[in-house]
């Protein structure tokens, strides 16, 4: 169950939801393996994550490319080796992915991403975008650290006040929400309960004016963080605008 004087209710998960997970938040002999997928149940892998750059911040806060990386048919497998104490950010990179376009025909909404389907004539585009997606998880070896928290400062993305690998029921989550490097304001992130096979229990709650969120949960789980956010697209860009959307995995524990 989640608890907060700022959460609200949401209908089910939204149809393919991108993440990166951990096999295990607990190191294994040093190593962590990890799926990217999309899915609309968390966590059965529908379409592999492809078409991005995966990347380790480790403790230090170099970057590193993930020591063994396999695409199969529904999902991308990642193993990592931790090799000192601490916490390991892990971020699939920015995906540029499909280009969306909707439009009313006949009284309905037409949505494509094949350039071929085009409108009637004379019809105007009632949407015209590209999905621009990052999702993320935090392992941790030994004692939780904190540099791997900072934020890219590009895109959409989460920063985590408390710590991702700290977590616990009945205590604050704290994080903030960032938009091409400043404070997201008034933006709604979705909390999914991982349920396997069953619908994911969701909720959402949203930023304050200085891009911060606070929720509580009371039940011990994985959990999927979303956020989304349009905006406009640089200037050469293959739609007029960006669908941005961010997702992080952690575990919250009793």
């Amino acid at each position: 169950m989640l608890v907060a004087g700022t959460l609200l209710s949401a209908g089910g998960a939204q149809a393919h939801v991108p993440y990166l997970a951990p096999e295990s938040f607990e190191p294994i002999r040093g190593w962590v393996s990890l799926e990217a997928s999309f899915a609309d149940k968390f966590f059965l892998p529908e379409a592999k994550f492809d078409q991005s750059e995966f990347k380790v911040r480790t403790p230090t806060g170099t970057l590193e490319k993930p020591a063994e990386q396999q695409a199969v048919r529904s999902r991308i497998v990642l193993e990592h080796q931790l090799t000192s104490d601490g916490s390991y950010r892990f971020s699939s990179g920015v995906r540029e992915g499909a280009v969306f376009r909707s439009w009313l025909q006949d009284g309905k909404t037409v949505n494509s991403r094949d350039p071929k389907q085009q409108p009637p004539a004379g019809v105007p585009l009632t949407a015209h975008f590209q999905s621009i997606t990052l999702t993320e998880t935090y392992v941790s070896k030994g004692k939780p650290t904190a540099a791997v928290l900072k934020p890219w400062g590009k895109g959409l993305e989460l920063e985590f006040i408390s710590h991702p690998n700290d977590l616990y029921i009945n205590q604050p989550v704290k994080a903030r929400l960032w938009f091409e490097g400043k404070p997201l304001a008034n933006s709604e992130v979705q909390i999914h309960r991982a349920m396997g096979n069953a619908e994911p229990v969701t909720s959402k709650v949203a930023s304050n004016a200085a891009g911060e969120i606070s929720f509580e949960v009371k039940d011990a789980a994985t959990y999927l963080l979303l956020a989304k956010h349009r905006a406009a697209a640089p200037a050469g860009a293959k739609a007029p605008t960006y669908s941005y959307s961010y997702s992080a995995v952690v575990e919250i524990t009793d």
